[in-house]
């Protein structure tokens, strides 16, 4: 079954100078039992009724309900500028859901955000309301969108900006590592203390933080989802243009991915860490 269709631009409103929420109609026929998308799976977009840009943009999706799809995006380059310009009532091609999703948690679970990965999380944060710790990191207080919609969803929030404008200064991930060793009850183990335990954690944002992640999810042995950003071409695994290297081997962010086990991914300095 093809994952091809033509949806209508219903809303395409600007949350701030940095970051804008497109909302399409994908018709009930569109949205149906099997094609219904899942928390973690993404959608390629085509931001142009032209060809340049050629190539269709990744979006994780942000929310689905009715007949709407609803996305999260930072206006960056000559696709995501093409994307600011649709208004109500244009046409655009729509390639998705596609990818895996990730692993639903048995209980309460922990989110890590950073930046404009909120919108790879916000779903499951919705689909297990009252059950997710979320951490959600922003180099300022301007980048932190819909954060008063995470903060009806989450269990309890943790907010730091690279500045200090909002929540914490410093890293998210330095507030994770405090939570971790401060002295909750189980299910929280003490990070670097070693064993399989805790919260499973959720995560998707710039590199440097998931790189971070990583050491912290081998050293307290916490288990560790994370949904991978990568330069896409056509989304379905053909172009092999995604890939990234794992423990087994490079593996398509597109097609095996975006969602992975941490633990499983090789980073730059040739190590899982």
């Amino acid at each position: 079954m093809t994952k091809y269709f033509k949806a209508t631009v219903l809303e395409n409103t600007a949350l701030n100078k940095h970051f804008r929420l497109l909302t399409i109609d994908a018709g009930r026929s569109t949205l149906n039992a099997q094609r219904m998308p899942s928390p973690g799976q993404f959608y390629m977009l085509h931001s142009s009724d032209t060809y340049d840009p050629l190539l269709k943009r990744p979006f994780s999706i942000l929310k689905c309900e009715d007949n709407t799809l609803k996305f999260l995006y930072r206006v960056r380059g000559k696709g995501t500028s093409c994307l600011s310009n649709l208004r109500k009532g244009d046409i655009i091609e729509v390639i998705g859901p596609l990818g895996n999703s990730y692993p639903e948690p048995d209980g309460d679970f922990i989110a890590v955000a950073g930046g404009v990965g909120i919108a790879s999380l916000l779903s499951l944060l919705e689909k297990r309301k009252n059950t997710g710790y979320l951490f959600y990191g922003a180099r300022s207080k301007n980048e932190l969108v819909m954060l008063s919609e995470v903060e009806a969803l989450a269990k309890e929030v943790f907010v730091a900006t690279d500045d200090g404008s909002e929540g914490k200064k410093g890293l998210i991930t330095e507030l994770l590592i405090d939570f971790l060793n401060s002295t909750q009850p189980p299910p929280f183990p003490p990070l670097l203390k070693g064993g399989e335990g805790g919260l499973p954690i959720y995560a998707c944002g710039p590199k440097p933080m998931l790189k971070k992640l990583s050491k912290i999810a081998r050293e307290s042995g916490i288990k560790c989802y994370v949904s991978l950003e990568e330069h896409m071409a056509c989304g379905i695994g053909a172009c092999l243009g995604c890939v990234v290297r794992t423990a087994s081997g490079y593996r398509r962010v597109c097609k095996e991915g975006p969602v992975f086990d941490i633990k499983d991914i090789v980073w730059n300095n040739g190590t899982r860490e």
